[in-house]
């Protein structure tokens, strides 16, 4: 059974791309730990309005790379946003990418790799409106389901959860 670190800001989660590979982590039999800036509550969103609250299980600043087999980073736009502002956050993803581990990254959540500076050379997707900012950053942007990059996954939206969620799977192995 492999640990999978699920990071995310206190508010601004999108919910589907939280839940749904938080349950086919769950199904396979691996055991996703939700992990934040700060202890209590997040708050996840259906686009624009506030769906549940989530317990968080651990503050980023208690967890190491070590702890963890995968790392996935969930969209929305105002979660990565946030996270990219959290020292300790962006030092967990950077420190995750060098690791050689999985990090599976949809929708906004690249946003965070940027701040990371780890695309640099690597062939990304994202929602379409991060495409500049992934180039700006040295990244190569591609309209894909899902894109696999050395140990980057990445996909664009809700749409691609499916595959998003299968990609990362096989490579938690």
């Amino acid at each position: 059974m492999s640990k999978v670190a699920f990071l995310v800001a206190a508010e601004g989660i999108e919910r589907v791309e939280l839940t749904e590979p938080w349950k086919a982590v769950k199904d396979a039999g691996h055991e996703p730990v939700l992990v934040s800036p700060a202890d209590g509550e997040v708050q996840t969103f259906d686009h624009l309005t506030a769906a549940e609250k989530l317990p968080v299980d651990q503050a980023v600043a208690d967890v190491a790379v070590e702890d963890f087999d995968a790392l996935v980073l969930p969209g929305g736009v105002a979660n990565p946003d946030a996270l990219r502002t959290d020292e300790k956050a962006v030092a967990f993803v950077k420190d995750f990418v060098a690791s050689g581990k999985p990090v599976a990254a949809i929708c906004h959540a690249p946003w965070t790799l940027i701040e990371a500076d780890v695309v640099r050379g690597r062939t990304l997707t994202s929602w379409p409106s991060l495409q500049t900012d992934l180039r700006n950053a040295g990244g190569t942007w591609v309209d894909q389901e899902v894109v696999v990059d050395e140990n980057l996954i990445t996909s664009r939206n809700p749409d691609d959860i499916g595959a998003f969620s299968e990609t990362l799977l096989k490579a938690i192995g």
